[in-house]
């Protein structure tokens, strides 16, 4: 058991073909454009926003949401390359509008969120590197019942709003301390997500999987830095909201 998006099974169903096989440089070239291309979403409704236009930027911001759902979705199911273009894009427009939204509210959040991202990203990947964590079938089981029940709550949540409910805690505007607590660990889950990540990226370039796997790989890496960065914008918004 592994990443959700990224898992085992994957690999062990997956027929090794001749040609051009995945490698770790292609992988993260791959992610390298999916960041350009959600960079240039959410700067471009970033910018709606700063002009004043704030029905298309809502109006992109909930649609690049939907949009990039339902994308996700069937890359995990079809693995197709070109719609993990269609993803980041739409995630771009979701992550600028949020982001605007946050910054308005808490002045130099998201700058701080961003760096604390890219702050774990970095991390992982020196404890991966290291081996001080090691990527063991145990890890990997705790890491996706941990993560799973995560997304069940934020599952419950989703339907409760329709029946004006919440789930305590989870809520960004649940700042309590325990609130804060609660989404402090979803932030440490997040972050240990990108070991398995990292695990698939390598034992996939090990072997030798077919060449557009280097962009499902970059796929499964980007949800979890999307996933990341809102938890620690949320993070950050419940520890400031409490000043």
């Amino acid at each position: 058991m592994a990443n959700p998006i990224l898992n085992e099974k994957f690999t062990e169903r997956t027929t090794i073909i001749e040609g051009a096989t995945m490698t770790v440089n292609g992988t993260l070239q791959a992610a390298m454009i999916l960041t350009m291309l959600v960079l240039a979403g959410a700067a471009f409704v970033w910018q709606r926003f700063s002009l004043g236009y704030t029905d298309i930027a809502m109006l992109l911001t909930k649609g690049g949401a939907i949009a990039g759902f339902v994308a996700a979705l069937i890359v995990i199911f079809t693995k197709n390359k070109y719609l993990t273009l269609v993803y980041a894009l739409c995630e771009g427009l979701a992550l600028g509008g949020v982001s605007f939204i946050f910054e308005k509210a808490f002045p130099g959040i998201v700058s701080q969120a961003v760096a604390g991202t890219f702050a774990a990203l970095i991390s992982m990947l020196i404890l991966y590197r290291a081996g001080i964590i090691k990527c063991t079938e145990k890890f990997k089981s705790v890491i996706f019942i941990a993560t799973a029940s995560i997304a069940a709550v934020y599952l419950i949540n989703f339907i409760g709003h329709f029946f004006h409910y919440s789930v305590p805690l989870i809520s960004v505007n649940d700042n309590s301390p325990a609130g804060i607590a609660v989404t402090a660990v979803i932030v440490v889950v997040a972050a240990l997500n990108l070991i398995l990540d990292f695990d698939f990226i390598e034992r996939g370039a090990q072997m030798m999987l077919p060449k557009d796997y280097e962009w499902y790989g970059a796929f499964g890496l980007m949800v979890t830095i999307v996933w990341l960065y809102l938890e620690i914008l949320k993070l950050l918004a419940k520890a400031k909201s409490r000043r």
